[in-house]
């Protein structure tokens, strides 16, 4: 790049920081509301005076809104998926690129949190539930989306802010959403906060859950226990042989989380349950684990008892491929341009960005502000970093904007 155009990268970058800094005061007044309203993920009405603020909001700015009522799951009703559409100046036939900032509104706490614990500030941090995840990651995308139409910077094809109600119990209801309304975006930026140091996610694991069936043959424990085939035996050697499995492939990491087996002490036991998580950085990764725990369940120990491996869920990695790796190049040059010095990091947690990866689009997350004690009462933001991050995602989507 030549430097006449590094110098406009550094000033358009430059005009950005500083409207962000003007529109920090409103973003923590925004904040406080947010952080007050109970959205626990299984509070769908909660939820839905989330997405009405930021709907209203996107609305104000420009955006077209669409509300998505997801199916009910397992009898369960959950809140509405938000999608806003902001058409830029660069149609995709013209190298214009399709951008989706993707958030969540839901939290991992009961209603009444919200009064036991509102929001504060002690210094430099703020607090209260679902300040960082992700309260204020997604408020700080869609304050910069309205930076950048404020601003004119409308140099992209479109503009998509999805806003998730079910994101922390895994988004069973929205995931079909999310994959539909995604596709064929040429970009995915999460708006998860940042680590700690501030650096970017270019890496997430991804996750597949196991339930392993154990039947055996039961018997009457005292009398004639050579008639039973002992399930919780059989099932206690499977729980070795696949933790056993840890440190084989790279990246890969295994967990027999749950054991149940038996009814009674005095009966052979007839069946034991397994519930087995696996978490591989890489699709492969995944499926290689999967195979191999299928052939250890094959060749259970104890004599006349079988083992059945159910794949009960499979959310797919988010990828450090090359594409993606492309993405964080322009997001650190970015970064540098507005005095942050900020890296990639991988991760095991899963997030929304694992769906967008998994269709094969370009994904880079944490680009919300810096945050941490997720999912505790000591959850934090960093309300320093808040400006920055926005001026960030507000430049990032701009150079992104055209192919």
């Amino acid at each position: 790049m030549s430097a006449p155009a590094d110098q406009a990268h550094r000033t358009a970058a430059a005009e950005l920081s500083a409207a962000a800094q003007e529109v920090f005061p409103r973003y923590l007044t925004d904040l406080a509301h947010l952080v007050s309203i109970d959205s626990g993920s299984y509070n769908a009405d909660g939820v839905n005076r989330v997405a009405d603020w930021f709907e209203e909001r996107l609305r104000s700015i420009g955006f077209s809104t669409e509300r998505i009522t997801p199916a009910a799951v397992e009898g369960r009703r959950f809140g509405d998926v938000l999608v806003a559409r902001l058409t830029g100046s660069v149609p995709v036939e013209d190298g214009g690129a399709r951008i989706v900032l993707v958030g969540h509104m839901d939290t991992v706490f009961e209603d009444g949190t919200a009064a036991a614990r509102p929001f504060r500030t002690s210094g430099t941090l703020a607090h209260g539930p679902g300040v960082s995840d992700d309260k204020g990651g997604l408020l700080a995308g869609v304050t910069a989306a309205e930076l950048l139409t404020r601003h004119g910077r409308m140099a992209f094809a479109e503009l998509v802010v999805l806003a998730t109600p079910d994101e922390e119990v895994g988004s069973p209801a929205s995931r079909p959403v999310t994959e539909r309304i995604a596709a064929g975006a040429h970009v995915a930026l999460g708006l998860e906060c940042a680590r700690e140091n501030g650096d970017l996610v270019i890496e997430r694991k991804g996750v597949a859950d196991l339930l392993i069936t154990v039947t055996g043959r039961a018997a009457h424990a005292g009398i004639e226990p050579e008639r039973g085939a002992n399930a919780a035996l059989a099932a206690a050697h499977l729980v070795v042989a696949l933790q056993a499995l840890n440190g084989r492939w790279p990246g890969v990491t295994l967990n027999v989380g749950v054991v149940r087996a038996g009814t009674r002490t005095n009966i052979v036991c007839p069946q034991a349950e397994l519930q087995v998580e696996v978490r591989a950085a890489t699709t492969a990764g995944l499926h290689t684990a999967i195979a191999e725990i299928r052939t250890a369940a094959a060749r259970t120990v104890v004599e006349g008892t079988t083992a059945r491996v159910e794949q009960l869920d499979l959310c797919p990695p988010m990828e450090h491929t090359c594409e993606a790796a492309a993405v964080l190049a322009v997001a650190l040059r970015t970064a540098a341009d507005l005095g942050l010095q900020i890296h990639g990091a991988s991760t095991g947690g899963v997030g929304d960005a694992n769906f967008t990866s998994g269709l094969g689009i370009p994904t880079l997350d944490g680009l919300g502000p810096v945050g941490g004690a997720d999912h505790t009462p000591e959850e934090w933001l960093d309300i320093v970093s808040a400006p920055g991050r926005i001026a960030l995602l507000a430049t990032l989507t701009e150079r992104l904007g055209r192919r």
